[in-house]
């Protein structure tokens, strides 16, 4: 029984490495989407700041193209933290998703800095646990309460507004509410953890620490004081295999959204890379159903855009 946590929270993170590779390798064999053509890309590092483009420039085909990391950077990492299109375009919703999403970032970096602790303490054992162990463990208190906090607040506004808004009725599926309950019953515990039985987070700390390290020893405790963290990572372990099941793995999608689609913005030159993949992808077959597509499932994309409409044909 004592190792039923830790076996389920191997499990659920060697799940989660593997869901989330397997989706972000299809996501990159997807077909070539079409151009956007929306400015301005991120990474134009001269441009961005006014919407223009490499394509402004006389002969831009002969000139090396300079792209900037920096400038995508400032556009995710706000986008990623902060949601900053969805309080632009939908502010409503922004003030129930916002404090949600934060949660599971502030949950996630306590996790991180549990781990953390749990490496730096084996490597260095004698190493003073008053000092940085006490400052460690001081943030890992203040993320955790946070996060868990706003996570239950946002899951809290977002259910609300997934049942009381008839604007989102055609957009919200069963499985919507059931993701949402999900969190809140596992954040449930876990804040029922740290208010009734573990005050400083030394009981999960240590439950992390054991787990980098291999050591599968029981957490201190009897009754209440033992069951609350065993459910509460058990709890956990199951909320992270069961997300990148979902679609709440759109943060991997949401990487090829933008680079490959919104922000992919490389030339079609002769004899490159995307005149390859865009010939073979024009000598696929069609099988369209609609009517003016005229496809055979033999056809080719190629032959359906160059062949001439039966109406221009009767002229």
């Amino acid at each position: 029984m004592v190792q039923i946590p830790y076996l389920l929270a191997y499990f659920a993170v060697g799940a989660f490495i593997i869901v989330v590779a397997a989706r972000a390798a299809m996501w990159a064999r997807m077909p070539m989407h079409m151009r956007w053509e929306l400015y301005p890309v991120a990474h134009e590092s001269k441009k961005a700041h006014y919407g223009g483009s490499y394509l402004e420039e006389s002969e831009w085909w002969n000139k090396p193209r300079e792209v900037s990391l920096l400038g995508e950077l400032k556009v995710m990492i706000p986008e990623i933290l902060f949601l900053v299109a969805l309080k632009e375009n939908n502010p409503r919703l922004w003030l129930r998703s916002f404090p949600f999403h934060f949660g599971l970032y502030l949950v996630i970096g306590c996790t991180f800095l549990m781990g953390f602790s749990g490496i730096l303490f084996s490597a260095f054992p004698s190493l003073p646990e008053g000092g940085i162990g006490l400052l460690l463990q001081y943030a890992i208190t203040v993320l955790g309460v946070g996060g868990l906090s706003l996570g239950i607040i946002g899951a809290l506004g977002l259910l609300h507004q997934r049942l009381a808004n008839p604007d989102l009725k055609d957009f919200t599926a069963h499985a919507d509410i059931f993701n949402l309950v999900f969190f809140l019953v596992v954040f449930g515990f876990a804040f029922a953890t740290f208010a009734l039985v573990d005050p400083d987070y030394s009981k999960i700390t240590f439950f992390v620490r054991n787990l980098i390290t291999g050591d599968m020893h029981a957490m201190s405790g009897t009754g209440l004081e033992a069951v609350l963290p065993a459910v509460t990572v058990c709890g956990m372990s199951l909320l992270l295999f069961y997300i990148p099941l979902t679609h709440m793995s759109h943060f991997v999608g949401k990487y090829f959204a933008y680079h490959s689609i919104r922000w992919n913005d490389n030339p079609n030159l002769p004899g490159g890379k995307e005149e390859k993949t865009i010939n073979a992808l024009l000598n696929l077959p069609v099988t369209w159903a609609a009517p003016h597509i005229k496809a055979d499932g033999k056809k080719t994309w190629a032959e359906v855009a160059t062949e001439i409409p039966m109406e221009d044909q009767k002229k």
